[in-house]
This record gives C-alpha cells, structure tokens and sequence, in this order.
C-alpha cells in the first residue's frame, strides 16, 4: 500500500485551479466580478484566440494598494469576509479569494494597477504561481490585469479545451450576460482586435437587451415589477410569440449574479404553462433582489448555484409575478403574409435617456494607449449614436434612424374581448370547419374553434372542480384497468381527491381495478385508453403538485370533449363561443398553450393587392 503523504504547494494550487478555471471563460467570468466588485464604472474585455493565448481585463475602479498586491495572488485572501458568518452575509460577485491563485497557478499573469491616493502604480508578473517581477510604472488609476498562454504548465488540461472560435463564443456569452446583469457598468468587449459588444452603461437593460438580442426580441417585452416581504423583482418578459426551443434565453440574476436554479425555471415555466405549447421556453431578464441572509451562494466553486432558504416562498412570489402580467395583457399573435419591407409597426422602444457629453476619446483607448503604446487599438469613432427612437446601437446591430410607429396588439383602447367591444364585433363566417373570422377595427381575427372551446371547458372544469361542484355519472360496464405497483399506490394515497372528482374506483383483483363512475363532463369520452393517460402523467409528475396536480390533469382531459376541427358550426353556436371566451382571465391560448386566436391587419393585406405601397 503506497504511503500517505501530503502534496506540495504547487499541486495543491492546479488541483484548486481546477475546481475555479475550467476554460478562457472561466478567467474573464472571476475577473469581471472583480473589477465589478472594485467599483468600476467602464470595463474592458479583450480576448485573442478564444482567449487561450491572450486575456486582458482593463477597469477604472479602485485598484490594489502596493502592499496587498502579493497577498491578492495567496489562496484565501479575500477582501470581501472576514469570517465564516460572512459568507451567509455575502453581497459580492466574489469572496472566496481563489480567483487570482487559481489564474495565476496555471497561466503567465501580467498585473498593472494604482489607486488613486497615489501617483504611480505597480507592475506585477507571476508565472504558475511564482513571482517573476515587480516595478514601479505611470499608470492610469484602476486595474489591467493580463492573462497568457492559458494551461501552458498543464498540457493535459488544455488538451480539453475547444477551438478557439468555441472558447470565444463562451467568452462573449459570459460578457453579455455580466453586462445584463450591471447596466450601470459600461462594457466593451473586444475579440481577435474587433468590437463584439458594447453597453454605455447608462442603466437603461432595454438598451443592452436590443444590443445583444436585436428588435424582435425588444420589441415583445412585458415588464415586470413586483416586491413581496424578502423578495423584489424587476425586469422584462417576453411575449409568447419569441419563444424559443431551448432554456438558453431564460435570464435570470440574484442580487447582480448570473445564476442557474432549477427552482427559478420551474417557476417561469409553470407561469407560462397556459400560454405557450409544450417544450417551447420564454424570453426572459429578471433581476431578483433577496436579502443576502436568505442565500447560500458557497454552494460551487464558480458560484453559478445557490441554496435558498425559503425556496417555496421565491417559487411562488416568482411564478406569481410574472402570470399577472401575462394575465394582463391581450396576447393576440399577429400573423404576415410573407416578407415584408417596411417599418417596424409593433415595437416597444427603450425608454429616452438623457444623453450624455460624449468624451473626446474612448475610455479603453486611452488606457491602452497609456499602458501599451505599440500594440493600442487605432483610434476610431465611437459606435454609440442616440437615435431619434431613443436607443444606442452598436457597429453590428444599429438602430433605425427614424422615429420607430408604435402598434401593440395588448395597447388597443379597445381589445377585441373586451365586454364592450362585443356589440361591434363583426361574424364573417367559418373556414375550413374549423376557423371562425371576425372584424374588428382595421383587424380580421381567426379563432381556432377546438382550441377556444377546449379553453372554456378547462376554465369551466376547473371551477367546478375549485367549488366542490363536480357530478358524476354511472360507467356501465365499468373499466376495467390494469394499475403498476406505482399507479397503485396512487390511487390509494389520493382516494379522497378522485372520489371527490367524481372518481368510484375499486379493487377487482390482483392488479385490476374497476372504475364505476367518472365526472360528469368526462362521461362522453371515457374509455380505458384515456384513463391510461391519465394515470401515466400523474405518475411521472405528482410529487411536484400533489392533489391540485391531479384536478388540473383531469380539467386537461375533459378538453378532449371540445368541437373538433372539421365540424361545421352555426353562427349562434360561434357568437355563444366568442362570449364565453369574454368571461376566461386568459382566453388566448389553449390548455397546451396553443393560440385560440390570431389576427391579421388591414395594412397588411392591402400591401398584398398593392393598394398601398
């Protein structure tokens, strides 16, 4: 048996760098955190072949006093606690106090600062760990920190590492999603000698978010502002019209911190759950301000998770947010024709900041020029304009130039499903047996007959199944099912709640059950097949709902009583289905999160018989 031993300093330092810097992306992430946490108002990224060969972070905050500048490079030293009752007290990006040992244990690391009590800064050099040299410069106040040949000292690592086009698309998603998170922070970044990103740092999000994600994404945004005991929560949602395929655009941050919490993303997506289909997620930039005590952030070593001490109560102040403001708004899809060239007819414009006097040169350039004068980006104009739409535009994305028309289907003064609006409804007729058309306005609506009676039912089932006023009726022969050992135990945990839906179901030997009645409203579709279905989607997803899951499951299931497509209507019948819809909170998608209704405008189909060009 081999003899235990303890490892020397060095190994001690890669294994620990290991566990914090994982990729070029990792370095940028602990060293924009610090200069954030410093104070500074203007950052700068700059990266060279996906930063495995080049780092370089340049902020004007407070710097680092001479005599600290040894103890910044020690694993542990931290500027941010003083002891282990501060870490459930943390409201910095960083605290552990391994950033610049981890950084330093397996790359070259150049570190120029000065603080402003003094007139000179520091030159500081390490290479894996070692000091290599120290002197006294002129520099500008704040903080260049230079980072070389990444994993030059663990070849096994670096082995790992992607191409350099991969490494710096994870270095510019960390950036933006840091300049989110800090509006008031003013961030460039720059790759391979190009302009990728930058914010004014003028607090305005809506303005990064159209930097970063362009018009249609700005121009579907809801606000949200809630505040509830612990918890506030500020920000934008998107309209269910930009979902997207994936999570990658749920954003979501705790006190400044880009964080990823399952408990978060169940909560944005139960709040959605009526309005969007299955396995499709929103656009969301919520910024959630929670009393430090109630966080534990020491949970990882990148500090991308934390622990909530009441995560129940975020859950539902989070979920609860955002499903008023999509209760609340008139989320009727407009649809087009075809390609269209002409102006943006529904935008939500960035709200007007005041400018400010723009500075005869670029922050970055002149710190670049002052410390590194033979390799300083050339001197150009700056990409920021004010725009007469009232938004700041980058070399890649620029704003249009003139004054943007405003149109938003949830601004109408007078929304189609509005009481009001019902007497001047006009009822074209069906199409297809299956579509109903009506005019409203310079508007033609299309309502999916199925899907807004299968609204109807489930808000009706629902209530019923709220009230106690459920019914049921006798089948006759029973079903008989043949239950898992799971679906069992189902049963027996929750007869109360399916007796009270209306539910009779007995034992009929060994694993069979037989069901003798069922809900009234589930009467014309009962069958075995349907009951399976049942079963099969409450047992994969109970634990997260218990008894207000199973009522939801079965108001889902009663839909499939509704009129089908196909199935041709008299108007009486339509007009009766128009008013009912008048009395759902939200009747504009269905149980699956179908649209119930779509519109299309006046302007558009007379683009289309060029009435108008």
């Amino acid at each position: 048996m081999s003899k235990i031993q303890v490892l020397d300093q060095n190994t001690i330092n890669k294994i620990a760098a290991g566990e914090v810097i994982e990729r070029p992306s990792s370095v940028v992430k602990e060293l924009l955190e610090n200069a954030i946490d410093a104070g500074a108002t203007a950052i700068t990224v700059e990266i060279r072949e996906g930063g495995i060969s080049f780092i370089r972070v340049t902020d004007n905050g407070g710097g680092i006093a001479p005599e600290e500048i040894p103890l910044a490079f020690l694993r542990h030293s931290t500027s941010k606690i003083r002891s282990a009752e501060d870490l459930f007290l943390v409201s910095s990006l960083g605290f552990r106090g391994e950033a610049l040992s981890s950084i330093a244990a397996v790359s070259q690391v150049e570190l120029i600062t000065r603080i402003p009590e003094r007139l000179t800064g520091i030159r500081y050099q390490m290479e894996g760990g070692q000091e290599k040299s120290r002197e006294e410069i002129g520099a500008p106040e704040g903080t260049t920190l230079i980072v070389r040949n990444l994993f030059y000292n663990t070849p096994v690592r670096r082995k790992f590492l992607k191409t350099p086009v991969t490494e710096g698309s994870h270095v510019g998603e960390l950036v933006e999603k840091l300049a989110l998170s800090h509006p008031e922070v003013s961030i460039r970044f720059i790759q391979n000698n190009q302009n990728k990103l930058y914010t004014s740092g003028n607090h305005n999000l809506k303005d990064i978010i159209y930097t970063i994600y362009g018009r249609e994404i700005t121009a579907n945004l809801l606000a949200v502002k809630a505040c509830q005991e612990a918890v506030s929560i500020t920000g934008y949602i998107g309209k269910p019209v930009i979902a997207r395929n994936n999570r990658n655009f749920e954003n979501y941050f705790i006190n400044g911190r880009y964080i990823k919490s399952s408990i978060l993303s169940h909560a944005i997506e139960e709040a959605y759950k009526p309005f969007m289909m299955q396995h499709k997620y929103p656009f969301t930039m919520l910024q959630l301000q929670i009393e430090p005590e109630l966080l534990d952030v020491n949970v990882h070593p990148t500090k991308m998770e934390l622990r909530f001490q009441n995560g129940e109560l975020v859950f539902q102040i989070l979920r609860d947010a955002i499903a008023g403001v999509l209760m609340h708004k008139e989320l009727i899809p407009e649809v087009e024709l075809g390609e269209k060239q002409r102006e943006i007819r529904d935008a939500t414009l960035p709200e007007k900041t005041e400018k400010k006097p723009s500075l005869p040169e670029p922050f970055e350039q002149r710190r670049m020029a002052q410390l590194f004068p033979e390799n300083a980006i050339p001197s150009q104009p700056e990409a920021v304009a004010e725009t007469s739409a009232g938004y700041s535009a980058s070399p890649q994305n620029k704003a249009p130039t003139q004054q943007i028309k405003q149109k938003q289907l949830d601004l109408f003064e007078e929304p189609l499903l509005a009481p009001a609006s019902r007497n001047r409804h006009q009822l074209i007729g069906q199409l297809f047996d299956t579509y109903w058309l009506v005019e409203f306005n310079d508007q033609l609506y299309i309502i999916d007959q199925h899907a807004a009676h299968e609204k109807v039912l489930y808000e009706k089932t629902m209530a019923s199944l709220k009230e106690r006023q459920q019914t049921s009726q006798i089948v006759d022969p029973p079903i008989i099912l043949t239950l898992s050992s799971k679906e069992e135990a189902l049963i027996r945990q929750y007869r109360q709640v399916f007796q009270e839906l209306g539910f009779e179901i007995e034992p009929f030997g060994g694993r069979e059950y037989a069901v003798r009645t069922v809900p009234d409203n589930l009467f014309s579709i009962a069958q075995k097949e349907l009951l399976t279905e049942l079963l099969d989607t409450l047992s994969e997803d109970l634990a997260a709902g218990g008894s207000d899951l199973i009522r939801e499951r079965v108001a889902m299931i009663s839909c499939k009583a509704a009129v089908k497509g196909n199935h041709s209507m008299t108007a009486a019948e339509a007009r009766q289905l128009v008013d009912q819809l008048l009395l759902l909170e939200n009747p504009y998608a269905c149980p699956h999160g179908r649209p119930t209704i779509i519109s299309m405008s006046k302007y558009e189909l007379e683009k289309k018989f060029k009435r108008i060009l």
